[in-house]
């Protein structure tokens, strides 16, 4: 039968385990994945598994990397985001944590956008460092995917949206995740892909503020092409600011959502409500 060890395709005969494959190809070999999930040694494989073995703690060749980064993803769903394209506007709280969330998810191409700098304020709930201080946040994420995932394609864009660039800066990017800061910001790009960039789908992020029930945070569909992660109602303000548990939940929604995107999954009838 035919089966796939370590990315190649092989035969090998009915009533094969990960211990006897173990013991022909990867002796030294101390874990094993069959389809996306850890196997113990004597399961019984089956037509079309696929099977990674390997060694905690070796490094892996350059060329093993990603498949061995892919090996807890079910195979087609590694395939699907592998060829997926999104564009984040706005790399703060919620466009870092997109960000990285879709990176270690395998995301093929992202586009980064944003034109501000990392400043120190910005250290409570978004996902930089110390030493990304002053720079731009574009390139300072650009930075940290590479160091996560370097099959990734990042683009950026040190550029404020407006009407006017929003069609030609998003061109070619079938899912954006909103994530800026301002209400009318976000006004604005969702109305100006809704009414100009047809058949392109916004994942937007609405009220995550303060230290409320994180469970009040949603994901709902209330338009064709807008789904809308948050409560909807708690909006930043003084005494009630942002911190990273809420934004870093409602920020994990978006990426929970655009990956269900990419992989086709439709939104459920609650959602739509």
């Amino acid at each position: 039968m035919k089966i796939v060890l370590n990315a190649r395709p092989i035969e090998v005969d009915y009533g094969e385990t990960p211990a006897s494959l173990k013991k022909r190809f990867c002796p030294d070999a101390d874990t094993a994945v069959v389809n996306g999930y850890p196997a113990a040694w004597d399961l019984i494989l089956q037509e079309l598994d696929e099977v990674v073995l390997f060694r905690k703690g070796r490094l892996p060749k350059r060329d093993e990397l990603e498949y061995l980064m892919a090996a807890r993803h079910t195979p087609h769903v590694h395939r699907m985001l592998k060829e997926g394209a999104v564009a984040i506007a706005g790399c703060g709280g919620l466009g870092s944590n997109i960000a990285v969330a879709l990176a270690r998810s395998g995301v093929g191409k992202l586009l980064l956008i944003d034109f501000d700098i990392v400043e120190p304020t910005n250290l409570n709930r978004q996902h930089y460092f110390i030493e990304h201080l002053g720079r731009y946040k574009v390139d300072a994420l650009k930075e940290q995917i590479g160091r996560i995932n370097p099959f990734i394609e990042v683009k950026t864009r040190n550029i404020r949206l407006d009407e006017q660039n929003i069609p030609t800066i998003l061109a070619g990017y079938p899912i954006v995740a909103e994530a800026l800061d301002h209400p009318e910001s976000k006004a604005m790009l969702v109305g100006a892909i809704l009414e100009k960039l047809p058949g392109v789908k916004v994942v937007s992020g609405s009220g995550m503020a303060g230290l409320y029930d994180a469970n009040l945070i949603r994901t709902s569909h209330p338009l064709e092409n807008l789904y809308v992660c948050g409560d909807g109602v708690s909006e930043a303000r003084p005494g009630d600011g942002l911190m990273s548990p809420r934004v870093m939940v409602c920020a994990g929604h978006q990426a929970n959502m655009i990956l269900r995107l990419l992989c086709k999954e439709e939104p459920s009838a609650a959602e739509k409500r």
